[in-house]
């Protein structure tokens, strides 16, 4: 039997304690099916008297990460400390300087410096895994990494944030506001303190930036994502869409066009029927679409101590598995200094349309004003309805649900700009993609 695998955990939260709670409950069964041992030697985090309800015997404490990546005698650094900066990045860079195996759960960190450490990892000889940092116990990196290789891929999409998506089933079932969905969140653990990160989209963008990179091959370009948050989703919308036989859900969309990518984050109308409107609560799914393939769709627990630590495991025993000489897998599916730099696409006509709702005054010729702007920017209109529960007043406004075929946003943009300039809208206008999944 090969030498034990020796572990260094930074980071004691729910992820990291439960990381070290299962390997030493399943030590047994996981040193048969790596043929080696995994042991934890030594972790780091900032309370030393904390009861984390794990068994600490024999294991060293560092309370700083980058110390304990420089000095501690381990194979294998497990990065569970979290930001892009920092500790986290210095830690890891150190672990793969010293030529450790790493393994994190960091989206922010891979979407900052995901492309030079994953040239020092491979300048070194290292394995630099992450599958807990996208879609938690989801295996969408392994997926992309090396089950599907040989694929071309043409659109990869899903719903990779729980705390988003858990807001938008709660309001479409029980009817609630989005503020009080959100508060209900946080007392559940669902959402921070402050949730700004998950509710703006951001935690989706830095793991779309991942996936797109892992499907087309480029450099990670995080900041070049159009980015939309749900704060703006009222329950107005989310009783229109179910008119329209839709529902609405927070979307992470990258595809491959002709002039290059488009990543993008935003609220999406999908279909009733489609499969990924069926994935409610804090569950995450993942879409890929491919040549050879198909369409894969994978749905399960996106967050959450277990799942997270169920990755990072997987990640870790890999690892466990791996022997000296054998050709490691590029960090990013191809060599890092092979990646494509990336290209932004030219936009181009959203297939799926768009969803428009306007509150206007109760006024003659409103419909007919409506219909003339969308011509001017030559939108084509697949309905344009009324949406009251009651007739409209003087002190009761209409709500316009508009629902457009395909068209260009810039269209969509300037059209409802001019609206506005009429002098009967009320408040600001809902604009809304709509997406059509193939299955």
């Amino acid at each position: 039997m090969a030498d034990a695998l020796k572990i260094g955990v930074a980071g004691l939260g729910t992820v990291g304690a439960s990381l070290v709670r299962i390997l030493h409950q399943r030590s047994n069964a996981l040193t048969v099916a790596c043929g080696r041992p995994i042991i934890v030697t030594a972790v780091s985090a900032r309370d030393k008297t904390k009861d984390r309800g794990i068994a600490m015997d024999g294991i060293l404490w560092f309370d700083d990460p980058v110390t304990m990546a420089e000095t501690a005698d381990i194979d294998v650094f497990v990065e569970l400390v979290g930001g892009a900066e920092g500790a986290a990045e210095q830690s890891v860079r150190t672990a793969l300087t010293r030529g450790l195996h790493v393994v994190t759960a960091n989206k922010a960190l891979l979407s900052r410096h995901g492309v030079e450490l994953a040239k020092l990892a491979e300048a070194k000889g290292c394995l630099l895994n992450y599958e807990a940092a996208v879609a938690g116990g989801i295996p969408v990196i392994k997926t992309l990494r090396e089950s599907l290789t040989g694929n071309n891929f043409s659109r990869i999409y899903g719903i990779m944030n729980g705390t988003c998506n858990y807001i938008l089933t709660r309001m479409e079932r029980e009817g609630l506001s989005f503020a009080d969905c959100l508060k209900e969140a946080q007392r559940l653990g669902y959402a921070e303190a402050d949730p700004s990160f998950d509710i703006e989209g951001n935690d989706t963008a830095h793991k779309l930036s991942i996936l797109t990179t892992l499907a087309f091959g480029c450099e990670i370009a995080a900041d070049q994502i159009y980015l939309e948050g749900i704060t703006n989703i009222s329950i107005e919308d989310i009783h229109a869409a179910a008119d329209l036989g839709y529902r609405i859900k927070l979307l992470g969309v990258a595809q491959k066009t002709e002039s290059g990518i488009e990543q993008r984050v935003h609220p999406t109308m999908v279909p009733h029927d489609s499969v990924i409107a069926q994935v409610d609560g804090v569950t995450n799914a993942v879409a890929l679409e491919s040549d050879i393939l198909g369409e894969l769709l994978m749905v399960g627990p996106g967050a959450g101590g277990n799942a997270t630590a169920s990755a990072v495991l997987g990640d870790v025993t890999d690892i466990a598995k791996s022997r000296p000489g054998a050709q490691n897998v590029p960090v990013l599916g191809r060599p890092a200094h092979l990646l494509d730099a990336y290209r932004q696409a030219e936009m181009q006509s959203h297939e799926g349309g768009y969803f428009i709702r306007l509150t206007v005054q109760d006024r003659t010729g409103v419909f007919a004003s409506i219909a003339t702007r969308m011509a001017e920017n030559a939108i084509s209109l697949e309905s344009i309805v009324q949406h009251a529960k009651e007739p409209a007043t003087a002190d009761r406004p209409q709500t316009i649900i508009l629902v457009t075929h395909a068209t260009m946003e810039s269209a969509v943009r300037k059209a409802v700009g001019a609206i506005k300039g009429e002098g009967y809208l009320i408040g600001e206008p809902q604009v809304i993609r709509i997406e059509r999944p193939k299955g």
